[in-house]
């Protein structure tokens, strides 16, 4: 369990002081590249969605969820993601893996870190 969360707004990281001494500054764009919510992750293996233009995003609120995570809002809208506590010490713990998966996942689309994220396509009508 952490015992301390800094949001630095300025550098853009989330900073988590765990209580076995584990210190984590992990970079907004990387929470919100790997948010653990179905809108990311999909609903099963393979349903990902990549996620791009998210250098820039801000965290605008951190909400506690019960004693084991928080949810955090993001400048772009996204809030649906919850963080346990384990959750934020793999990406605090992972990050050079993480970033170097998600720049493999960008080459493997064909797309830019920064390119935007498409506009989300309606849900089908079925009324006719």
């Amino acid at each position: 369990m952490p015992q301390a969360l800094t949001v630095h707004s300025q550098s853009r990281v989330l900073e988590v002081q765990f209580s076995d001494g584990a210190d984590f500054r992990i970079p907004f764009e990387l929470m919100r590249v790997y948010s653990p919510s179905a809108e990311v992750q999909g609903h099963g293996q393979g349903q990902e969605v990549l996620q791009t233009g998210k250098r820039e995003v801000l965290l605008t609120a951190l909400e506690p969820v019960g004693n084991y995570a928080v949810q955090p809002s993001f400048s772009d809208g996204h809030d649906t993601g919850i963080y346990s506590w384990d959750y934020l010490y793999f990406l605090g713990s992972r990050q050079e893996q993480l970033w170097a998966d998600y720049a493999a996942r960008l080459a493997a689309a064909g797309v830019e870190r920064d390119t935007p994220m498409p506009p989300k396509a309606a849900p089908a009508c079925a009324s006719h």
